[in-house]
């Protein structure tokens, strides 16, 4: 009786400071998707070629960003451990190497995506939203500089276990997202009327302004000033930037792979029309704000799993992630049963069309089907992040989504002619299989640590 009591006192420990940490996080997250809601829903007014060229420029640049962050992301368990086990001079040392990472891969970005005219012929993209998607790439592409300093502070900081000014940055970034979509979109203070384009440039302006405030809360905080986070007079280290590239890249990888998937569907399906394209959209578009709380629980799991492990507490470690993967399946279960049950009624604030509403609404009905297994990969990913096992949870997403996934919806929705329905199944299978692979990676891991 005791134990027991000992042990539920344990785990509502355990559950508290996860709590802690991640509600910062998943309005942070839900700030930075709403965004992108924002894109969707202006551009939607405008018309559906002009959603349709937001959707198929999101499918290019969006993944791009993530194997941006998936990158830096590697600062957060190299940080966290080093503070876990106090060793504040590996902090002050490894932090500027991340800023100056991401600044690099932020430029590299913002090159190629002055290049994507040559990869839309390719994809046998509609003539009419062509010059629509080179526009709003372009407008979109000078901001990656300024997201990846941006995100190279976020992680910093959340790898100290402070992730309060990653929520006020990310709502700071919504407001200005809102406003310069408004005058952008729309053509308000005597500015020129974009349609679509317009979202490029406003979410350039917008990373911008997340830097600035990043900049400007790290630049304060006492903590971070005690760490020396920002001694940008520090030297280029070529062996800190090959560890970092090391763990990071397999994350940027995986989730690079995992989005990938998403844009890939998007651009297949726009030889179906912008319809299609839209519909697809406006699904993803919600999926992807439900998705913010599993993901901002596995940054909080990956931050104490970093901090246990730094301090050598190896049950300490186990508890923090099963109680993650059990507060994130409650929360899949919650957002699977709205989604199952009131499917117009999610994607009825993004468009009036009735038919674009039922064809997103079917796809919303299939997304619910998924909402488990997708909770449980992305936590486990989390868990091995914090443990700095990288490269086999990426080979075994790349599987999951290109090898299971893509193969499946490309038969059910190209040979079969399912469209954007036969995509969506094949997603199902893609995740369901990543989220059992991962789960046996991450046990096995324990059971050889005992």
């Amino acid at each position: 009786m005791a134990s027991n009591k000992r042990r539920n006192q344990l785990l509502g420990a355990e559950l508290k400071k996860l709590t802690y940490l991640s509600l910062p996080l998943i309005l942070a997250q839900l700030a930075q998707s709403s965004m992108g809601f924002v894109d969707t829903v202006m551009s939607g007014r405008v018309s559906a070629q002009d959603l349709a060229a937001v959707a198929v420029g999101s499918s290019i640049w969006f993944p791009m960003m993530l194997l941006l962050l998936g990158i830096l992301s590697a600062l957060t368990p190299t940080i966290s451990q080093a503070y876990g086990a106090n060793d504040r001079r590996a902090i002050s040392h490894v932090a500027p190497q991340g800023i100056y990472l991401g600044v690099i891969l932020g430029s590299i970005i913002m090159l190629l995506l002055h290049q994507a005219h040559y990869l839309l012929p390719w994809l046998h993209v509609s003539a009419e939203i062509t010059p629509l998607i080179i526009g709003y790439l372009e407008g979109v592409s000078w901001g990656f500089p300024a997201l990846g300093a941006c995100f190279a502070l976020r992680y910093c900081s959340e790898g100290l276990s402070l992730t309060r000014p990653s929520m006020v940055v990310s709502f700071f970034g919504l407001g200005v997202n809102i406003v310069a979509n408004y005058l952008l979109v729309f053509g308000k203070l005597g500015l020129p009327a974009m349609g679509g384009v317009g979202c490029g440039p406003a979410s350039a302006l917008t990373m911008w302004a997340m830097f600035v405030g990043m900049l400007f809360v790290v630049w304060r905080g006492d903590l971070y000033r005690q760490l020396q986070i920002l001694r940008l007079n520090a030297c280029w280290c070529w062996e800190t930037q090959k560890q970092l590239l090391k763990l990071g890249l397999p994350i940027g990888g995986g989730l690079f792979i995992e989005c990938s998937i998403f844009a890939t569907i998007a651009l297949l399906l726009a030889r179906f029309g912008a319809q299609a394209v839209a519909a697809h959209q406006i699904a993803l578009s919600f999926t992807s704000m439900t998705f913010m709380v599993p993901l901002s629980i596995a940054t909080a799991i990956s931050v104490r799993v970093g901090h246990t492990t730094g301090r050598k507490r190896p049950h300490q470690t186990r508890r923090a992630v099963y109680t993650g993967i059990l507060t994130t399946i409650v929360c899949a279960l919650i957002s699977c049963t709205v989604m199952a049950n009131f499917p117009k009624l999610c994607v009825s604030i993004f468009t009036h069309d009735t038919q674009l509403l039922n064809a997103a609404a079917a796809l919303l009905f299939l997304a619910a089907v998924f909402q488990i297994p997708d909770a449980i990969q992305v936590c486990c990913a989390g868990a091995l992040r914090g443990l700095k096992d990288t490269k086999v949870p990426m080979i075994i997403q790349t599987i999951s989504y290109w090898g299971i996934g893509l193969p499946i919806g490309c038969y059910l929705g190209l040979y079969l002619n399912w469209g954007a329905k036969g995509f969506w199944i094949g997603l199902i299978c893609g995740l369901t299989s990543a989220a059992t692979m991962l789960s046996i990676r991450l046990f096995r891991m324990f059971s050889h640590s005992k």
